[in-house]
């Protein structure tokens, strides 16, 4: 089976790494965020952070929306956790966002736990 965006997601990943690396666990998911967007900027990664997605429900679009952490590569969503541990809701609440938003992967990265721990979603 081949990885889809393999590339993009090591630069991803290489860059939350330098992340964790720098800041450790502890803070806030906003300041991952924060320092992700200083990783991508310096590195020239494109990216939009808070991205917004409609949701449809049968024939109308329901008046909550989706924010996605991060569209990196304008293909890749990125979502931050800083929680002690990722669990399956995690995966679902990704792939609902994959549908939501007509993209192919996920990444969920956890800034949270004792080293980074990252999963893949395909959608």
């Amino acid at each position: 089976m081949e990885v889809i965006f393999k590339d993009e997601s090591f630069k991803i990943i290489g860059c939350c790494i330098e992340v964790y690396n720098t800041l450790g666990k502890g803070f806030s998911e906003i300041v991952y965020k924060d320092a992700l967007e200083y990783e991508f900027k310096k590195q020239d990664i494109p990216y939009e952070r808070e991205k917004e997605y409609l949701i449809r429900y049968k024939d109308i679009v329901l008046p909550h929306k989706y924010n996605a952490d991060f569209i990196v590569y304008e293909k890749i969503i990125l979502e931050v956790k800083a929680v002690e541990a990722l669990t399956r809701s995690h995966k679902k609440q990704a792939l609902n966002y994959l549908a939501a938003s007509k993209l192919k992967l996920a990444l969920i990265i956890n800034f949270g736990e004792d080293s980074l721990k990252h999963e893949r979603v395909v959608l």
